[in-house]
């Protein structure tokens, strides 16, 4: 299996200081868009399987599924996850889900924006997308995400050591993709939006600095998952969780404002 992303804010721990860190480390609450499958159920199953005991919220926007979902992982034992129904697309469910958390819990630690498409079944190259398509997939990606994140910025300043964690793909490194020639990585439409939330993720990274919140975006490198048709030969979702897990824990002495590889090393954007 590989192993969680080694990066030098964090490194490798012993069972000791496992069992310290625990004892300094608050529960945390956390909410996990796109939670109810792929990479975004397995990140929920990680988190909340942590000893410090986080509550975390699986958030989907398909309430049977989530309810589903949630009802699984509370029979495995896992009472410390909670499914809240919130669409990205969907002001109100936003609003709704961020009254309902902030009722309960009164903040949030810990926003995880895994919420997404891809929209590659669809054709994507430069010269002829339907433009249609671009905009269903900027519609989640992009604005979803920016439209999540500021509902919640209020409570995440309610915290004592906020973290958000932009789920992204390599995909989104202009750099990365002006340099390679391998036809099917040049989707237009879903580059295009995570690019795009990269360079909000940079935004948002500056203006909360003084707020002490952390904000990057990490991808988990080339994954097998229904948003790239279950293409054989990539990690497992639970992989994929793994290398972002460390991200979404970050302690008040992690970076911010970076761009993450499956390694832990920073990538250009």
């Amino acid at each position: 299996m590989i192993q969680a992303a080694q990066s030098p804010i964090n490194p490798p721990i012993s069972h000791s200081q496992t069992v310290l860190k625990s004892k300094i480390i608050m529960s945390k609450v956390i909410l996990v868009t796109g939670g109810n499958a792929g990479i975004g159920y397995e990140l929920v199953k990680l988190l909340a399987s942590k000893p410090e005991g986080h509550k975390v919220y699986l958030g989907a926007r398909n309430q049977k599924s989530g309810k589903e979902v949630q009802d699984a992982l509370n029979a495995e034992g896992l009472k410390n996850v909670h499914f809240i129904q919130i669409d990205v697309t969907d002001p109100a469910t936003i609003a709704s889900a961020k009254e309902s958390i902030e009722s309960s819990d009164g903040k949030l630690d810990v926003l995880v924006n895994n919420a997404g498409i891809s929209e590659m079944d669809k054709p994507q190259k430069a010269t002829t997308i339907d433009v249609a398509v671009v905009r269903r997939t900027m519609e989640t990606n992009l604005f979803g995400l920016i439209q999540t994140t500021t509902a919640f910025v209020p409570l995440l300043r309610k915290s004592p050591q906020a973290v958000i964690l932009n789920v992204s793909t390599d995909m989104a490194s202009n750099t990365t993709m002006s340099t390679i020639d391998i036809d099917f990585l040049h989707v237009v439409a879903y580059n295009t939006s995570k690019a795009a939330a990269n360079s909000y993720t940079i935004a948002l990274a500056h203006e909360l600095k003084a707020d002490k919140i952390k904000v990057n975006a990490v991808t988990p490198g080339f994954t097998t998952t229904k948003l790239n048709g279950y293409r054989p030969g990539g990690k497992t979702s639970a992989q994929g969780a793994e290398i972002l897990a460390p991200w979404a824990l970050l302690d008040e002495n992690g970076p911010t404002g970076l761009f993450i590889d499956e390694h832990g090393k920073e990538l250009a954007w």
